[in-house]
């Protein structure tokens, strides 16, 4: 295996919550295509002393702070990088090309319309990915599903999974028109837990709305290629290692990994705790949500280890 070459990356965010890329130079490896920027980390350097030097050397500002995003492992077929990828929240100075290179600020939703490096992709993810992930649960009717659910957008969430045992597009189109609407309306990311064949039926039904599908372990193992567009956001639920590989073969844009923590309605499941959780999201190169036994409170330290935030039913439905 070719050397892994470990880099800084850092995410440079504007008030206007706009985000810098640049465009690599025709000479360089991956050229012509945008990046965020950075640069390699030399022997003895921290991660944050990196990108300060980077980011002055390329855009002559000075970074002030960053906290970690999300950390890439990804495999050309002539070189490895490892990318430590941090959000830079404060910086002095106007960022200027200043080796030359042209600069760009971007809406966070239109970096998929420009061409990245591959190893560069789950970064947009991590980007545009919220830290709260709610999954519904139980309801008593219509009514009160979009009660909880109006709740839970009210709380600022802005990613939420439609989750319903015996899903089916016949039984709950109408409480899938009216959840849409409110999702939309609120500004918010929906994806659908079924079956593919649910899905495509749904996207038919339901033209142009912007809906993505999340899958189960069950229905992620029966396929070995990515099932949907590269602009439907698409999910995996995972419990192992095994589970994380393949979601990444079939072209997962984020995980749902659980059992974490003990939980009501699971009391004897066997639980992952945070040393062998922080050990599995090392193993992705896309973001992870912590699943289980998990709320506002444990946002924190999982950010600490690796993971995009968390993820939960009861913690908000």
């Amino acid at each position: 295996m070719a050397k892994l070459v470990h880099v800084a990356v850092g995410v440079i965010v504007n008030t206007d919550g706009k985000i810098l890329i640049a465009k690599r130079p025709l000479s360089a490896h991956q050229g012509g295509l945008w990046e965020f920027p950075g640069g390699k980390v030399d022997a003895g350097e921290t991660i944050e002393q990196a990108l300060v030097r980077e980011l002055h050397e390329e855009l002559a500002i000075d970074v002030l702070a960053s906290q970690p995003l999300i950390q890439i492992r990804h495999h050309y077929p002539d070189k490895s990088v490892l990318l430590d990828v941090h959000k830079i929240t404060e910086f002095l100075g106007a960022p200027i090309g200043n080796e030359g290179q042209p600069i760009q600020w971007v809406d966070a939703k239109e970096l998929n319309n420009f061409e990245f490096p591959a190893a560069n992709r789950p970064i947009i993810s991590a980007i545009n990915l919220p830290e709260r992930y709610a999954i519904t649960g139980a309801y008593l009717d219509g009514a009160d599903f979009m009660a909880r659910l109006n709740r839970v957008l009210m709380a600022g969430i802005r990613i939420v999974q439609l989750r319903i045992a015996d899903f089916s597009v016949d039984t709950h189109e109408s409480l899938l028109d009216e959840t849409i609407q409110a999702v939309t309306q609120s500004n918010a990311l929906l994806v659908i837990n079924c079956s593919l064949a649910e899905f495509n039926r749904l996207t038919q039904l339901f033209t142009g709305k912007k809906i993505g599908l999340h899958l189960n372990r069950h229905h992620a193992s029966a396929i070995n290629v990515r099932p949907v567009r590269q602009d439907v956001l698409l999910g995996v639920s995972c419990h192992n290692e095994e589970e994380i590989v393949h979601a990444q073969k079939i072209g997962a844009d984020y995980l749902l990994l659980s059992p974490l923590l003990p939980t009501a309605s699971h009391p004897s499941a066997d639980l992952l705790g945070w040393q062998s959780f922080s050990a599995l999201v090392e193993l992705a190169n896309i973001p992870v949500y912590a699943l289980g036994g998990v709320g506002e409170e444990h946002i924190k330290i999982a950010r600490s280890c690796g993971a995009q935030g968390v993820a939960g039913i009861s913690a908000w439905w």
